[in-house]
C-alpha cells in the first residue's frame, strides 16, 4: 500500500481560519496530502457548520471534526475527528496551557473519565514541543499544523500505511502506527528527536 499523508488539525473561515473549507482542501491536495481533518472551534461555528464541510472524493478524504473546549482546571482543547463509524480524540497542543508534564498527565486522567482521549499532539502550530513527547504521557503522539492560514499548511503531518478509508486511518493513528513528520523529517515517537529525511512523504 502507498503511504497516506494527512493533516489532523486545521481551521477554516467556519471559525478563526483564513481559508474557506474548499480552499483549505485544495491547498492540502496541492501539497501532496491524501487527507485532512477540519477541526474548527466549537464555540465559533454556526449551526450549518457540518453541512459546510466538503466531502472529499476517491483520491482525497476530508474528515469532519471539531475542536472542543473542555473545562478542567482551566480549559483545554480536544480535537474530535469523525470517521464513518470511528471517532478519534486528540489532546491538542499541551504547550499552550503552561502545564508541566505531571499536570498534563493528571488532567488527562481526569478528562478521560468522561471523554476518551486517544492521542496527544506534540506540536504547536506545526512546531515540535519535545517536552510532551515523553513516555510519562502514555498515549500515542501525533503532530499537526494547527493551520489557520495558507502559510501554516504543510508544516507537520502524519503518514499511515493503510487503505484510503476514514475508519482505517483513524484506527492506525489510535493504535500508534502513524509516523510523524515535521518540516520533512520523521520523528520516532515517543520521546525522540527528528530523524531521517522525508524522501517519500
Amino acid at each position: 500500500m502507498t503511504l497516506l499523508k494527512g493533516a489532523l488539525h486545521a481551521h477554516t473561515t467556519c471559525s478563526d481560519g483564513e481559508l474557506e473549507p474548499e480552499e483549505l482542501v485544495q491547498v492540502y491536495r496541492e501539497l501532496g496530502f491524501q487527507f485532512v481533518a477540519i477541526t474548527d472551534h466549537d464555540h465559533l461555528v454556526r449551526r450549518d457548520y457540518w453541512d459546510r464541510l466538503p466531502q472529499g472524493d476517491a483520491d482525497f478524504l476530508v474528515f469532519k471534526g471539531i475542536e472542543l473546549t473542555v473545562f478542567e482546571r482551566g480549559y483545554v482543547h480536544v480535537g474530535e475527528i469523525r470517521g464513518d463509524s470511528e471517532t478519534l480524540r486528540i489532546f491538542n497542543h499541551p504547550s499552550i496551557y503552561n502545564m508541566p508534564v505531571e499536570k498534563v498527565v493528571d488532567v488527562l486522567s481526569t478528562i478521560t473519565k468522561r471523554l476518551p482521549i486517544d492521542c496527544v499532539e506534540v506540536t504547536h502550530h506545526g512546531r515540535y514541543t519535545p517536552q510532551f513527547d515523553v513516555p510519562e504521557i502514555a498515549l500515542p503522539k501525533i503532530v499537526s499544523d494547527d493551520a489557520h492560514s495558507r502559510e501554516m499548511c504543510g508544516r507537520a503531518w502524519v503518514t499511515v500505511d493503510c487503505a484510503l478509508e476514514r475508519d482505517a486511518i483513524l484506527r492506525e493513528i489510535r493504535e500508534g502506527r502513524a509516523t510523524n513528520w515535521i518540516q520533512g523529517k520523521a520523528l520516532d515517537t515517543p520521546g525522540s528527536q527528528p530523524g531521517r529525511p522525508a524522501e517519500s512523504a
